[in-house]
């Protein structure tokens, strides 16, 4: 197999680790390296490197960080419902969103208040928080931007690289990665930077869960064909 072919498969192998990690198993020294050296080395607009990244594995602290209030809101639910497929046949079909069953139930219906449910790892911060190997804080500034970059457009691309940079490493080392764009929230933001003593104009951007998964890690995934989303010379012409 060519390093190509073995860069590609990775690719392939990249998914989110939805499951509980195992708390005694820490993430060695040596793969938070070469983690956090993927992300050094992500591509970002006019190289601003515009991203701080909080390691924390300091189970006290992890507690803390779990014990923080979260929500969902309405808009939420109405909007991932759009995506959702109820059967690994609709999924296969569609070819884009995620299997619904791998939300709380009350996530699956746009009429239903939507509730928090512990047993979604990406629900609640809660046990998926405490339980995870190590967790990392990814903050931006929100007082740059990129040049002539209406929105930051190309702040959060950049951030997007450090994400996958970061992502197909841990995938490379076996180690589990999910995202938790929930720190995002305005609520948690406040709250955690406050915990980890981030200063301002410093925006949490996204944390990831990192850990050695107990249990089954798999679940259904889709893309479209390159012949559907690639177009040549006019867009429609897939030839």
């Amino acid at each position: 197999m060519t390093l190509d072919d073995a860069l590609l498969r990775l690719v392939h192998r990249r998914h989110s680790s939805r499951v509980p990690f195992d708390p005694g198993r820490p993430v060695s020294a040596l793969a938070l390296g070469q983690i956090l050296e993927a992300a050094r080395w992500a591509p970002t607009a006019h190289n601003m490197q515009n991203f701080e990244i909080v390691v924390v594995d300091d189970r006290a602290l992890l507690q803390k960080l779990a014990a923080i209030p979260n929500e969902v809101t309405q808009a939420f639910v109405d909007e991932n419902y759009a995506l959702l497929s109820f059967s690994e046949q609709e999924l296969e079909t569609k070819k884009v969103g995620l299997l619904g069953t791998a939300f709380p139930p009350s996530w699956r219906d746009p009429k239903a208040k939507p509730v928090l449910d512990e047993e979604h790892a990406h629900s609640v911060l809660g046990a998926p928080i405490s339980n995870c190997g190590t967790l990392l804080v990814v903050a931006r500034d929100a007082s740059k931007r990129a040049p002539a970059s209406e929105g930051d457009l190309l702040g959060t691309m950049s951030l997007g690289c450090v994400m996958q940079s970061m992502w197909l490493m841990a995938e490379a080392l076996g180690i589990g990665f999910q995202v938790q764009s929930t720190f995002g929230a305005p609520r948690v933001d406040a709250a955690v930077r406050e915990l980890l003593a981030i200063p301002d104009p410093l925006r949490i951007a996204f944390a990831v869960r990192l850990g050695y998964p107990i249990g089954g890690d798999a679940h259904p995934r889709v893309r479209r064909d390159v012949v559907q989303l690639a177009h040549r010379n006019k867009f429609g012409v897939h030839r």
